[in-house]
This record gives structure tokens, sequence and C-alpha cells, in this order.
């Protein structure tokens, strides 16, 4: 249950028993009311704004309209005390009872608590990554990659109904240069020599494997072949080389997407996809034939002095309109952007999230605006931006790769740190802002690395079992022993750490709603934090040990508060998509 949530409802419930009325007519209006954790724990375990942000229209004093709701709210049997603070909050206090009633909602949903219906279905489309086939995936692509699907784990955790999808890039000219790069290694397998790799195609060694398996598949009949023809050929081996080494990289971080969408498809039957889509916006107005004027500044190798086919985009809400066919006929890379936009919105999507890297902020708007004239407005669209990942180890720049040359790989990250730090720390900023990756750091065992100390916090649970296991010599804890005597549960750091997992429902939702996985990344690090230091209080104070040899209801008791922490903290991995380690080693 989302405690925040029920006491917005009961707040609203005393707010109408008080029989309050607008001074202008009409009906209250309750939207800005909220319940949130108060500033200062002190202050109590609840916090609302409903006198503050009701007083005026209302026509009564903030202060005194306040000291009115918390005498209501003082009736309600779960709350302990109700106080008025400042220009008007209303503090909220809640019994034990309630917070070990709590406790024993927990116990009996395990991983699913904080699981949420607030989604109510809603299709959404996340699609993040979408590398360029044309090699292995590099750091660049990591914290999109990871962003994209922690978001999509979080947005399903939710209750909406999430496709993760993943856009091949696999038509244009980097794809042109990736068969030729690969036509040289192909010579290469055969015996020739090449000399250096020409400007503008692909150098990486990553490329021999490709040329070999097209040796000895084909011998030398692609030499024999017309040039056009055997490019083809070439290029659908390349792409699918390339694409089972992204997959390779993507499953060593924990990625795997439920759609992979082939760009290429978009262009078959002599782009009929596509031009499908423009004439649907043809239909709706949002085409027509004309000149653009230069871009200021230096002039982009595709812009054409001449008349094309342009989307209206400015129409929608765009800076420019946007050319949908060159003069000499063929599309434009936005062109297939419109094709498979409207492919999305046709299989259902009502949201469409786009995880791209912070140089590709020149698309927001035009995405943005082909969605309003796709859909008549009815689709919803968010572009999330993630800003670069600085690489370092012991604080030094890391520039060099083992298996590229010109940058670092993926798999370079994870084999040297692991899966599971990756992924945390991509997490452990805000998407659109910088992030500096430290090898050194992220493998440190410490509470400096928010990775471990929430992994030590799982594996700490699952030794606080072990040891009340030997010492009581009892092989399983059942779920109804573990809830039978929450009632001794009272002690300021226990409620503490209650209240600290009571969050974690409305965390879930409001992540989710922000878009912020990066949300719970930070929460994990809080309720670890806490779990860590009422476990520092029992090695300093026996009576507050997790487990107590000669008091076996209060040891099941905490070992009840340890399960929900340990339920808590392996269902927010699984989210960010790490695992909770029985163990350290």
């Amino acid at each position: 249950m989302n405690i925040f949530a029920d006491f917005s409802d009961r707040v609203v419930k005393a707010v109408n028993a008080l029989g309050l009325k607008p001074k202008e007519g009409g009906a209250l209006d309750l939207s800005r009311v909220a319940v949130e954790p108060p500033r200062d724990a002190s202050h109590g375990d609840l916090a609302t704004n409903a006198a503050m942000v009701l007083s005026k229209a209302v026509g009564e004093n903030p202060r005194a309209l306040g000291e009115r709701l918390a005498a209501a709210l003082a009736e309600d049997p779960d709350v302990a005390e109700a106080s008025v603070a400042g220009p008007g909050f209303v503090n909220l206090r809640l019994g034990d009872e309630f917070w070990q009633a709590q406790l024993a909602e927990m116990l009996d949903l395990g991983t699913d608590y904080g699981r949420s219906t607030v989604g109510a279905g809603h299709k959404v489309n996340v699609e993040y990554v979408s590398a360029n086939p044309t090699g292995p995936m590099h750091v660049g692509h990591c914290r999109g990659a990871v962003v994209g699907d922690a978001l999509a784990n979080l947005l399903a955790f939710a209750g909406y109904d999430v496709t993760k999808e993943y856009y091949i890039n696999d038509a244009g000219v980097q794809i042109d240069a990736l068969g030729r790069s690969v036509m040289l290694r192909y010579r290469e397998a055969l015996g020739e020599e090449t000399g250096a790799i020409p400007e503008g195609l692909y150098p990486g060694d990553y490329l021999v494997p490709v040329g070999k398996a097209l040796a000895d598949e084909f011998g030398t009949k692609l030499l024999e072949m017309p040039e056009v023809e055997a490019l083809e050929v070439v290029k659908d081996r390349a792409i699918d080389a390339m694409m089972a080494m992204i997959r390779e990289d993507l499953a060593a971080l924990n990625v795997r997407h439920d759609v992979f969408f082939s760009e290429r498809s978009l262009h078959a039957a002599n782009g009929g996809t596509i031009r499908s889509a423009i004439n649907d916006l043809t239909m709706k107005g949002h085409v027509y034939k004309g000149k653009l004027p230069p871009p200021k500044g230096q002039l982009p190798e595709d812009w054409e002095d001449r008349e094309q086919t342009l989307f209206r985009s400015t129409e929608v809400g765009d800076d420019i309109d946007r050319p949908l066919i060159k003069s000499d006929g063929t599309f434009t890379y936005f062109a297939a952007d419109v094709a498979y936009m409207k492919d999305k919105y046709a299989r259902g999507f009502e949201h469409l999230i786009y995880v791209l890297g912070a140089d590709h902020g020149g698309y927001v708007k035009r995405l943005e605006a082909l969605a309003r004239a796709i859909s008549d407005g009815k689709l919803n669209l968010t572009v999330l931006l993630c800003q670069l990942v600085k690489l370092y180890r012991g604080g030094e720049p890391v520039r060099m790769s083992k298996r590229a040359g010109e940058f670092v790989t993926l798999r370079d990250v994870i084999d040297e740190v692991g899966r599971d730090p990756v992924r945390f720390m991509m997490l452990y900023r805000k998407s659109d802002a910088p992030l500096d990756f430290d090898f050194a750091k992220v493998t440190e065992q410490s509470r400096d690395n928010p990775v471990f100390y929430v992994q030590y916090a799982s594996a700490r649970c699952h030794s606080v079992f072990r040891q009340a296991r030997e010492q009581l010599g009892v092989e399983n804890f059942e779920p109804a022993a573990l809830r039978s005597a929450l009632h001794l549960l009272k002690d300021e750091g226990e409620v503490a750490l209650i209240r600290k997992l009571a969050e974690y429902p409305r965390l879930i939702e409001s992540a989710a709603q922000a878009l912020e996985p990066h949300r719970l990344a930070f929460y994990l690090y809080d309720l670890a934090s806490q779990f860590h230091a009422q476990w520092n209080r029992g090695t300093e104070t026996d009576d507050l040990r997790f487990v107590k040899v000669n008091h076996p209801e209060l040891t099941q008791a905490r070992l009840g508060l340890v399960q929900a922490v340990c339920d808590v903290v392996t269902s927010g991995l699984a989210l960010v998509g790490a695992e909770a380690p029985a163990e350290m080693r």
C-alpha cells in the first residue's frame, strides 16, 4: 500500500468533514493537496500542505485552518499525534501499531511489495540503445542502455504494459561503409594485400572474423560477382554478425529487448511503407512541396537549394520544416522516422519513450512534432537525453580499448568491473547530468561505493538468517512465525526502518510517472544505509541485536524486519538489473 496516497484520501475526507466552502462558490479544488514525508523527520511521519493550499480559497488563516484540520485528523485511529508547524503544515505521527501492520503487509507480499497498478495497463514503448550495427557497443551506449532498461522494468512494475524496443539502423551510408569495410577483410582472408583501411571505413579488428567467415562460405565467388551484387551479400552477413555481437554485449549487461525493428524493412518494396506514411501526413495537410531557407552557420552536407517534399512541422511545434523526399526522389533519414513512428502508433502504443544520447538533442522537437501530426495530438512522446560518461581509473582518464582501438567497448568495462557495478552506477546520477565512472571506486568495498553498500545489505540480511538458524537450531522461519510477534518492534531505529520501507511503493509510482529510474538507486542506498546503521546499533548494544537467543519471539519479529529489508532490496536491485547476493566475497 502507498501510505502517502492512502493518507491523501484520509486528508481529503477530513477536509470535506470540515464543510469548507470556496468564497467564490463552486466546488473546492483539492488537486494541490499533497501528503509527503516531512523535511525534518523529527516533525513526524507525514506532512500535508492542505491548510496552506486551501486557505486563500476558503478565506481562512492557514495556521488556523491547519489547527482545525489537525484536530480532525487526530481522530483517526492510526494517528498518534497531529500538530501544526510553520505557516500551516499539518504533521502527523502514526502509532507503532500502524507501522507493525505495514510490516505485516510487506511480509505477505514479499518481493511483490511496491508493485503498483498506477500504470493501469497503458501501452508504453521504450526504445533505447539502437546503436548502428557497425561494430561492438562502446561505453557511450552503456548509459542509455541501462537507463532505458531500468526505466522499462520500473514502468512494468508500476503497472504499465511495456515493450522494450531496439531500432536497427541497417540502412544508409553507414551500412554501405560497413559492407566495404568487410569486403576488405574478406579479401584479406583470401590472402590479398589490401593496405591501410581507407578513410571513412571501419578499421576495427572485430571485422576480421566476419571477413574470414565470408571466405569460408564463398571462397572467391564474391570477387566474381558484380560489385553491387556482392556488396548486398556482404552487407547482409555483416549486419547479422554485428547484431549477434551487439546482442551478446547487451546480454552481458543484462539487457534484453522484446522487439528488434529493422529500418531496412521500411525501405522494402521500393519504400512502400515510407510512402504510405508520407501519404497519410499529406492527407492531413502536413506535407507540401517547397524550398527551405539555408540554415545559419555552416551548411550541412545534405542541404539542398531545390524544391523538396517537406513536412510542415513548424505548425505542430518544430523550429523548422523537415525534408522528407529530396529533389532526386530519394528519402531523407527523417522519412524513415515518419514510417517507424506511424508503425508504433498503429501497434497501439499510447506513450513513446526514446532514450537517446545528448548529441541527439536536435531530434527532440521534430519527434514531438511528428507525434502530434501522426496521432492528431493523441500520442504522448518523451525523449530522455543521456549525458556523456567519462571513464577514469584511480582519477586518471581511460582512453584505450582492448578490442576496437578507437573507443572503449562496453565489454571492456563489464569484463573489468562486472555487470552489477556498471548498471547501478549508470543510474547513480540523473540521466541528463554528466557522470564520472572510476574503475577503482566502483570495485571498492566501502560505503563510498553505492553498489557494494546496497548489495552488502542483501548479503548481511542473509547472514542474519544464517546466524539465527545456527543459534536457534531452526531450519526455516515460516512467514507466519515472522509476523507473529511484530507488536514487539518498538525501538526507534526499528520503527524508522519500517517507515523507510513504507516509502517504497510511493517511490515506485513517483519514479515511474516522472520517468526517473535514478530515484530507485538513491532510495536503495538510503535504505541500505539505514539498515546498516541499525545493525551497527546491535553490535554496540546487545539488546538491539537482530538475533536474541534468550528472546525467541523478539528475534522472530526482528527477523521479520530483516526479511522485509531483504525483499525490498532484492526487488529494487532486480528493477535496476542487478543481483541481490546472499553473500559477498
